[in-house]
């Protein structure tokens, strides 16, 4: 007897007789309407229409409550999920529960094509939406980093090779282990998104399949509830009931892509206009004939180091003392407002726009920059064959091919300058003793030519923990001496725990920087010295708190009055400190005005 057609307790023993006589399951399949359920079908169901399939060692059978209740928690789970990968924001900040009550469109599109298509097509469709959704979830997570660090979203054409950069970093503020770590958990949660979204639509997908009247009417209900919400315009707590975000979210990422697509030539265009290149060498930069010219970024010095009312304070008394160390000296300075292409990170954007007279604000833009036959700021000094061009560039650590490109005759790295002590978190030689050796290396020599210099001060690059303090300078040596003073230094583990710490070390760091710097030009500048020292851009949002400021601090420090009477129409604040109405131009624009005001 079949299986499928057992309906009472048959005797231990059955004749052959009556095995035969019974009409086997594929018998009784022949004689059935072509509409009606096979009883192979009938026999995998009960009366219950949802009734629960053996499971594993059959305990679906044993325990049918509780297998109803996995099952319906399940598929709740399910929807709960999709709804969040939907409401989920880009941005951490964007966080809170009236995000969450809101009804997006997309679900209802989502649902409302999943039930008009036949059952192989929905299949795919369902695994498709699924895998569609853990990338659009990957897309919000990319944000909420670049967010973070950079005050932007993700670039999709542009930002792939800063996740490498952002392995670098890891590796170097928090050791290979770290890095390994926390790489581990990316492709982790990554594998997790895509298969707990395709899971999950799936889920949904079949039980609106099994309840496909209901499910029709649900989202013909819902789509008529968000259609008048919309039109209406109800909010709760200010925000819209009724949201299309995700759609509007992918149509600004296309439309982002298809600019970064064409932004090739755009900047193609804008690279060929050069107003000094066919200046000949003898008429560029003769007003500083003769002078040692000291182009120095500090990293992350933001205005929210000065303007900042926690931070102020004590910014503003080492921004005095500065002054007075270098008025003892005999300098005076200027100071005004540039704006960086970018923030929280990405200094060599800033540095080569300053350079570049280019808005250089992502990294394609950069290589091309660099492969190309533009000049910047530093290639018109080595072109006039009267300076020594040099950089001292302690935060590289290998290769820097690009440093031919920027014009400089000798490249001094991180291996190149003498240092024996431990590094500081990301920072592998800390700002004094860049400076000290910059003078050894280079500035002290004597019967020199004069020197073009760009220097990157990096003691003050993210982490900020440790960080080092200036020491007599006699006591530098090898560097050495800073194994202790890491000792004595912060943890940057412990130090990220607390967004107020992490702003106090930034202050710190920042105050170290420009301390190192007033004091090298008190002790070893001269009439023959002109320092130009600005930050590179803004640190993380979580020093600036959000501010959507991309100023950086400007200064230009020099003995010869004539100099800073060149620049006067510039209307720069005196001092080290700009005032908040000092003149605000975009990093770009430095370096036309810096050659035109030098020109004779």
């Amino acid at each position: 007897m079949s299986l499928f057609t057992r309906s009472r307790q048959l005797p231990d023993t059955v004749t052959e007789e009556a095995v035969e006589e019974t009409p086997s399951a594929e018998d009784e399949a022949e004689h059935l309407p072509p509409d009606a359920p096979s009883p192979t079908d009938a026999a995998l169901s009960t009366d219950a229409p949802d009734s629960p399939r053996p499971g594993w060692f059959g305990w679906r059978r044993r325990y049918p409550r509780t297998a109803r209740g996995v099952s319906v928690g399940t598929s709740v789970l399910a929807g709960l999920l999709v709804l969040l990968v939907l409401l989920f924001p880009n941005r951490l900040d964007h966080m809170n529960l009236r995000s969450f009550f809101r009804l997006p469109v997309e679900a209802i599109v989502i649902a409302a094509v999943l039930l008009v298509l036949p059952a192989k097509a929905r299949r795919i469709a369902a695994v498709a939406f699924g895998l569609f959704l853990g990338l659009f979830t990957v897309l919000k997570f990319l944000d909420m980093g670049f967010y973070q660090t950079l005050a932007r979203p993700f670039d999709l054409v542009f930002d792939w090779i800063m996740l490498g950069n952002a392995t670098d970093w890891l590796r170097e503020s928090f050791g290979r282990t770290g890095e390994v770590l926390a790489v581990t958990g990316v492709i982790v949660l990554f594998i997790a998104l895509l298969a707990l979204s395709t899971w999950a639509t799936v889920r949904l997908t079949n039980v609106m399949s099994r309840h496909r009247s209901q499910a029709v009417g649900t989202t013909l209900v819902l789509g008529t509830v968000w259609v008048t919400c919309f039109t209406v315009g109800v909010q709760f707590g200010g925000v819209s009931f009724a949201t299309k975000g995700n759609t509007e979210f992918l149509a600004n990422r296309v439309q982002h892509v298809r600019n970064g697509l064409g932004d090739a030539k755009v900047f193609e265009k804008q690279s060929a206009v050069d107003a000094f290149a066919a200046t000949p060498p003898d008429q560029l930069l003769t007003g500083l004939r003769g002078k040692d010219v000291l182009f120095t970024f500090i990293e992350s010095y933001g205005r929210v180091a000065i303007d900042d009312p926690a931070m102020a304070p004590e910014m503003d008394a080492t921004l005095k003392k500065g002054d007075a160390t270098l008025k003892s000296a005999g300098f005076a300075s200027r100071s005004g407002w540039l704006r960086s292409p970018v923030t929280g990170a990405g200094s060599w954007m800033a540095h080569s726009t300053f350079l570049s007279g280019l808005w250089v604000k992502n990294q394609q833009r950069y290589l091309n920059l660099t492969s190309s036959d533009r000049a910047t700021l530093t290639s018109y000094f080595q072109k006039t064959g009267d300076w020594r061009t040099v950089g001292i560039v302690p935060g590289v650590r290998k290769s820097w091919p690009e440093g031919k490109y920027f014009g400089l005759d000798h490249i001094y790295d991180s291996t190149h300058l003498g240092y024996k002590g431990p590094y500081f978190s990301w920072t592998p030689v800390p700002d004094q003793f860049s400076l000290e050796a910059f003078q050894k290396l280079e500035h002290g020599k004597k019967n020199r030519d004069p020197i073009m210099a760009e220097i990157i001060l990096a003691s003050s690059h993210n982490p900020w923990s440790p960080i080092a303090h200036t020491i007599d300078w006699n006591d530098l040596g090898d560097g050495s001496i800073f194994e202790q003073i890491k000792k004595e230094g912060t943890n940057p583990t412990e130090v990220w725990k607390s967004q107020e710490r992490v702003r106090t070390e930034y202050r710190k760091a920042i105050q170290y920087s420009v301390d190192s710097l007033t004091q090298w030009m008190q002790r070893y500048g001269d009439k023959n010295t002109v320092l130009v020292f600005l930050g590179d851009h803004q640190p993380v949002p979580t020093v600036t708190k959000g501010s959507t400021s991309r100023d950086v601090p400007v200064t230009i420090v020099a003995k010869d009055p004539k100099v800073l009477d060149r620049v006067a129409d510039w209307n720069w604040t005196e001092g080290l400190k700009p005032a908040d109405n000092a003149p605000e131009w975009g990093m770009d624009k430095f370096r036309d005005r810096f050659m035109t005001a030098f020109a004779k």
